[in-house]
């Protein structure tokens, strides 16, 4: 399911060529991205990691979020920028805070398991999430900035879809079993309905607030929805993805997307999924037989498992 493509305050001469894909319009060749582009594989980031150690450091400082968004891009030149963010990364302006732990992963220390924990919830404070739309600005002008044989990078922003988050919420932190939640499908339906429709309205006001300052398409990750059988899926995932969708209008396009470059892939290994194709090859047969026209393009990127919904 496709929204109609809106543009942002910025005044874009040409849509980028990802954006023409997402909206049905004829392309030239189709465009490449990864999901979560940028991260450990990349001896860049590790660097800049070694310098700022805190994940939320990186991920809510707006020079560090631009400068880590972009090197990926400035390496392999992909049709697509994501933001390098997290999908937690809103829970603390609605409620619900977090940490980061370095073996861990994120954890909630007042996991909400009662209707009286659901109180704690309130209505997203976008202002906290300031450093977002800064850095969604910067980088969509500075992208739009570079044209490259005509294509400027689509700027691709990203949300958690709500029982994804939910499961953070409910279980405390990551989890192999996911235990608590399954068992609160079936124990206190209501209390999981009305966390996942907060969710739903938070989320679609922060797709929203990441269009506006530039922000193409959005991603959508339902990184745990594949732990729930289709009959569940379809009751606890897809109405409120479905939700989401319609809460957040005809603004831009909305990606449902799977997983992207995994930790420990060798970063030649990425550049080698991108250079293959940046090249393209025209052959036309002539009065003198045929002949070969070499033409060098922009790199062309390949989605790893995504579809549009």
């Amino acid at each position: 399911m496709l929204s109609t493509y809106a543009r942002s305050p910025f005044i874009w001469f040409l849509d980028p060529l990802l954006v023409k894909a997402a909206r049905g319009d004829p392309v030239s060749r189709p465009p490449a991205w990864m999901m979560r582009q940028a991260g450990r594989y990349m001896a860049v980031y590790r660097k800049l990691a070694e310098k700022h150690p805190s994940f939320r450091e990186r991920s809510e400082t707006t020079n560090l979020i631009v400068e880590i968004s972009l090197q990926p891009w400035e390496a392999f030149r992909s049709d697509g920028v994501i933001i390098f963010s997290d999908m937690l990364t809103p829970l603390p302006a609605f409620g619900v805070p977090f940490d980061i732990e370095e073996v861990r992963g994120p954890v909630i220390q007042s996991p909400i398991h009662s209707e009286y924990c659901l109180k704690a919830l309130h209505p997203i404070e976008l202002e906290k999430l300031h450093f977002v739309g800064e850095s969604l600005k910067i980088f969509a002008r500075k992208l739009f900035s570079i044209l490259i044989v005509g294509d400027h990078a689509a700027v691709l922003g990203f949300v958690g879809a709500p029982w994804t988050i939910a499961t953070y919420i409910v279980e405390g932190g990551t989890t192999r079993t996911y235990t608590i939640i399954k068992s609160m499908c079936h124990t206190a339906p209501n209390l999981l309905r009305a966390l996942l429709s907060h969710l739903t309205k938070a989320i679609a006001e922060y797709i929203i607030y990441q269009v506006e300052p530039g922000a193409h398409c959005m991603q959508i990750f339902d990184s745990w929805g594949g732990q729930l059988p289709p009959d569940m899926r379809e009751k606890w995932s897809k109405i409120y993805i479905t939700g989401v969708v319609k809460r957040a209008g005809p603004r831009g396009h909305i990606l449902n997307l799977g997983h992207g470059v995994l930790v420990g892939t060798p970063e030649e290994a990425v550049a080698h999924f991108f250079y293959p194709r940046s090249f393209v090859f025209l052959l036309r047969i002539g009065d003198e037989g045929l002949s070969t026209c070499f033409h060098n393009k922009t790199m062309l990127k390949v989605e790893m498992h995504p579809f549009i919904f």
